[in-house]
């Protein structure tokens, strides 16, 4: 059985402008000691689905719509404000993107780290320090123990990051989510964090939904990647399979933007157009309009995902048709 199953979650914004279908109709899986890759172009629906799953989501103007995310038998949609709190930040912990807007700038880094021991497994302070030490020395932070009662701004970025990534696993969750973890950060820091992320993995046993736009970081740490594109979810595989025999144009074309693939000399390849207005409907492939396979029929229907294989589907009417 699934450590978390999510079906058909539907997350809507209402604004003034309309309805925002900013995930419509995501299913997945994460098994335990699994690492879930989800890539796609910023406005894709990566982070809208896991702030779901999480409830971080402000109501209004974000709406569920439908769906379910079952986590150890728990619905994370659908229970109890109580319920919802002994699991998030327990069992299952958030990177955020931004480490400087995520920490609280008005609290020493001390107190921010053992907050979720006090909270979650009733430690006395003294114990509680003890174990924030030993975290921060765990994730590379030089002298922790004067780093204690320091305040973010006090902190590099790559420090910050390190903290948040602290602050995620110091109650050893059962499922880590990281939004983007390394965006911010050099190419240096970036292995470092990475590499931080998969020890740590290897150590506790847990899974980890891995969020990001970038091919190559999802080749040396994800099992299985999905990609989204325009809130739904377009194909799905093992990596190795996605890397060697993508079958999606969006991917294809996600993996043609990498500079590292392209022959030296070579012009960038860039996807041609913008992601679609979510607030409108898509009549048919919501990628049809950027797509140079695209066909006029498209246009018209809408592709639902397709096994090609046990472990790989994917949703594009043309490849399976059997022409591409």
């Amino acid at each position: 059985m699934p450590l978390l199953s999510v079906s058909d979650l539907r997350t809507h914004f209402h604004t003034r402008n309309g309805v925002v279908r900013a995930v419509d109709g995501v299913s997945f899986s994460v098994e335990r000691g699994e690492t879930l890759g989800i890539v796609g172009e910023s406005g894709s629906g990566k982070s809208v689905t896991c702030y779901s799953i999480m409830g971080l989501l402000p109501m209004p103007p974000a709406r569920i719509e439908g769906g379910s995310a079952q986590f150890d038998g728990t619905d994370l949609l659908r229970c109890s404000p109580a319920e919802a709190r002994a699991i998030r930040g327990k069992r299952v912990a958030m990177i955020f993107q931004d480490p400087m807007t995520s920490l609280n700038p008005y609290m020493r880094i001390g107190d921010q780290l053992i907050e979720p021991l006090l909270i979650h497994e009733k430690i006395s302070r003294a114990e509680a320090l003890a174990r924030a030490l030993a975290m921060l020395d765990s994730v590379g932070i030089n002298d922790a123990a004067k780093r204690l009662p320091l305040y973010p701004h006090e902190f590099s970025g790559g420090m910050r990051q390190r903290v948040m990534i602290a602050m995620a696993l110091i109650t050893k969750p059962e499922l880590l989510i990281a939004d983007e973890p390394t965006t911010a950060l050099d190419v240096t820091v970036q292995a470092q964090i990475l590499e931080l992320i998969r020890k740590m993995q290897r150590e506790l046993g847990m899974a980890v939904i891995f969020i990001t736009h970038d091919l190559g970081v999802v080749s040396g740490l994800c099992d299985r990647v999905q990609v989204m594109y325009a809130g739904r979810i377009v194909e799905t595989t093992g990596t190795r399979t996605l890397f060697h025999s993508p079958r999606h144009p969006y991917t294809r074309a996600l993996q043609r933007s990498i500079p590292s693939l392209q022959p030296k000399g070579t012009e960038l390849y860039t996807i041609a157009g913008l992601p679609p207005d979510l607030s409108k409907p898509l009549p048919g492939c919501a990628f049809a309009p950027r797509c140079e396979f695209a066909a006029d029929r498209c246009r018209t229907g809408i592709p639902a995902l397709a096994p090609l294989s046990p472990d790989h589907t994917h949703a594009c009417l043309r490849v399976q048709a059997g022409e591409l």
